[in-house]
């Protein structure tokens, strides 16, 4: 989407013109072709809301429909700016009764607006729930509990609307507002509040996450990579630089938590500077289970703490506070899309000024000055971007743009590089671990700063120029770029996940590279420690699972997304897990990873943790006296693949699942069937020996 909103006028413009002008400009501007129920609700709120506001239809009001609070993925209905005062309005059609998740979706897009959005922090936000068919109406009012000047949600029906908003407007004494007041509301910045800072910061010191970012081991590892990334920081502020730092480290090693750290750290140094003088920080992810479960878990954990303390604390707000530091990239990226000219003419991105504000230091740049992206190997190329892009989005539900000219890492360092005064990326990178059809890897970051933003300063790990990253040419792409330093502090060697077996990713290196001696030989050296066992029987994995947790350990059943086998095994791959509550949930819920019915795949799973695992191997990926045999299963059989990028895709994906665990794996390869074409035993025997062969014993 390019416009914020489908449509926006004067309450004396939107009043005079026709209903059907009104609902034409909301359509064109809808280009995710919206069902006839979502139409009939515009017509709807259109009719009746020309009558609300004709009171004030000769004031300086606006009227916006379907606004988009960007990088939350959310859209609120109608906002009315009248005299100061921003109405957030939800309007549920044809309902009779005011549901619970209906009056926190408005507060959730309330809260959102107070927090984020810069022209509304300052504002009194009024939310209010709409159900045209309800026959009573909310006549209290008050601010919610937290004392920010958001009223709590009010209930109307169609009849009380223009009531409660007067006695809104008569509570609050407000008086007709001068046309400057409201003209920028709708393209205002978003920018972060202190309180969102401050409670990620006591998130983050009182280690409410550990369960998901533990860091047993390597502690000094972590806090060297974290001073050097902010001495970076802090010189390219000094001496208004630009500047990228690509961190590198083994599975689980602790690359998300020196982003989380460089994130908050930075954050909390600025927390006492002016509003408008903040240099904040990021964390981006396109990995949108990891930013789920890591958002759920801290909001849970700011709530559990509120409720400790006897303050009243809304899961709602403890989300939108924890969503300003961890956020998804592509909302990231979507913003950014909102800002330029279109079409694209020769090749070259432009800033629409009429869609962007200019700022006096941040340009048309996003409001932080350091953007940190993890798994940055997983970033678009440009093929993969501009196909997506082309086709408006995975189902045409966002504005079409033809002819983008770049991939999605140059994307994103064009948008840094907008800022006037200086700007940092850091980049988290995971080895070996592209995992999807259209990710450039790590050479396409470099590939972009060299030949586009060349006076950027650029900071690699050694590790760099190992061959699981940009195929090893790491070395030969930074040769002539006389900004490039390679250093130690980028690299995490040790990982924390497998804090019981720091040599696990080396292990599952060799054992996918075919390297039975060297395999064999660190097994036998931490097996004691972490166990790696096999068995060719499902349900005795579960309850190895079962007997091995303790406490609040986790565990649940992980497989490939191409494991289309396993139905038979009642695994079907198919039907996504609900991440959050896979993750976090307890035994007792059916969606839990602990009531191990719901398998996560590698897309599920990449950068998070369990502490015991069930690896179930299906027929996709097969070790045969030739080696790795890699498969695909299509309409009734599987089929070879046969290309080299997709071979190496496969690879990946069970590196990921095999490094997973923290505390140790069972892995499970089935007996098959000799009666399924589908499941012969030889899909399954020849992995099966191979592992044994390593020295991994079956129960």
């Amino acid at each position: 989407m390019t416009n914020r909103y489908f449509y926006r006028a004067s309450f004396k413009e939107f009043v005079d013109s026709s209903e059907e002008t009104i609902f034409g400009h909301i359509s064109i501007n809808d280009y995710g072709d919206s069902v006839s129920e979502q139409k009939y609700a515009w017509s709807e709120e259109i009719k009746v809301l020309k009558q609300v506001l004709l009171p004030w239809k000769h004031e300086n009001a606006e009227i916006i429909f379907e606004y988009s609070i960007p990088r939350l993925g959310k859209r609120i209905d109608v906002v009315l700016l009248l005299r100061g005062i921003v109405f957030a309005i939800e309007f549920k059609a044809g309902q009779n009764s005011f549901l619970q998740v209906d009056m926190e979706q408005v507060m959730d897009y309330a809260l959102d607006l107070k927090n984020f959005h810069l022209d509304s922090h300052h504002r009194v936000i009024v939310p209010i729930l709409v159900a045209t068919e309800a026959t009573e109406t909310s006549h209290e009012l008050k601010f919610s509990v937290y004392d920010d000047h958001v009223y709590n949600p009010l209930m109307s029906n169609v009849d009380g609307l223009q009531n409660i908003i007067n006695k809104v407007i008569e509570r609050e004494h407000a008086q007709p507002s001068e046309e400057s007041d409201i003209v920028n509301w709708a393209i205002s910045r978003y920018c972060p509040t202190p309180t969102i800072i401050e409670a990620a910061s006591a998130l983050y010191q009182n280690h409410s996450v550990e369960d998901i970012t533990r860091h047993e081991a390597a502690g000094a590892a972590l806090e060297d990579t974290t001073k050097f990334i902010l001495d970076v920081i802090q010189r390219s502020k000094q001496n208004g630089e630009k500047s990228i730092c690509f961190v590198t480290g083994v599975p689980g090693a602790g690359k998300t938590l020196v982003g989380l750290n460089v994130a908050i750290q930075q954050s909390v140094k600025e927390e006492n500077a002016p509003e408008d003088e903040r240099n904040l920080a990021v964390y981006l992810s396109g990995n949108g289970p990891l930013v789920k479960v890591l958002t759920a878990a801290l909001a849970k954990d700011k709530q559990r703490k509120e409720h400790e303390k006897g303050n009243k604390y809304n899961i709602t707000k403890a989300r939108s506070e924890v969503s300003q530091f961890i956020q998804i990239i592509h909302r990231y990226r979507s913003n950014m899309l909102e800002k330029i000219k279109l079409p694209i003419e020769n090749g070259q991105l432009e800033i629409d000024n009429t869609k962007s504000i200019p700022h006096k230091t941040a340009g048309h740049g996003e409001v932080e000055h350091v953007a940190i992206f993890d798994e940055a190997q997983r970033s678009w190329d440009l093929e993969h971007l501009a196909g997506w892009l082309a086709r408006g989005g995975s189902r045409g539900g966002i504005k079409k743009i033809p002819d983008f000219p770049m991939s999605e890492a140059e994307f994103l360092i064009w948008s840094l590089n907008l800022r006037k005064d200086w700007a940092v990326i850091v980049c988290l990178v995971g080895g070996g671990q592209e995992i999807n059809t259209g990710e450039a890897g790590i050479g396409e970051w470099i590939r972009a700063v060299n030949e586009t933003f060349p006076d950027w300063k650029v900071y690699l790990s050694k590790h760099l120029t190992d061959k699981e990253y940009a195929e090893g040419n790491v070395a030969e792409l930074i040769a002539n770029n006389k900004n490039a330093q390679q250093v130690d502090q980028l690299h995490l060697a040790v990982s924390m996940r497998s804090f019981r077996a720091e040599k696990l990713s080396n292990f599952v290196h060799y054992v996918l590279d075919r390297d039975i001696y060297q395999a064999r030989e660190l097994y036998m050296d931490f097996k004691n420690k972490y166990p790696v066992l096999l068995t060719r029987d499902l349900e005795k994995a579960k309850r190895w699972l079962e007997n091995k947790a303790r406490g609040s350990e986790r565990y649940g059943i992980v497989v490939s997304s191409q494991a289309y086998r396993l139905k038979p095994l009642a695994i079907d791959v198919r039907l996504q897990p609900d991440v959050e509550h896979w993750f976090l949930a307890d035994k007792m819920d059916v969606r839990s990873s602990l009531f191990l019915e719901d398998a996560a795949t590698e897309f599920d799973i990449q950068g998070l943790e369990l502490d015991w695992t069930c690896l179930v191997w299906d027929g996709d990926f097969r070790y045969t006296s030739n080696g790795w045999d890699h498969n695909v299963f299509k309409g009734s059989k599987w089929n070879k693949i046969r290309q080299k990028e997709a071979q190496s895709y496969q690879i990946n994906a069970y590196r990921v699942l095999m490094t997973r665990a923290r505390q140790g794996m069972i892995i499970c390869v089935p007996d098959g069937n000799p009666d399924d074409h589908t499941r012969l035993p030889e899909f399954y025997d020849g992995t099966y020996e191979y592992l044994t062969s390593i020295g991994l014993e079956e129960i």
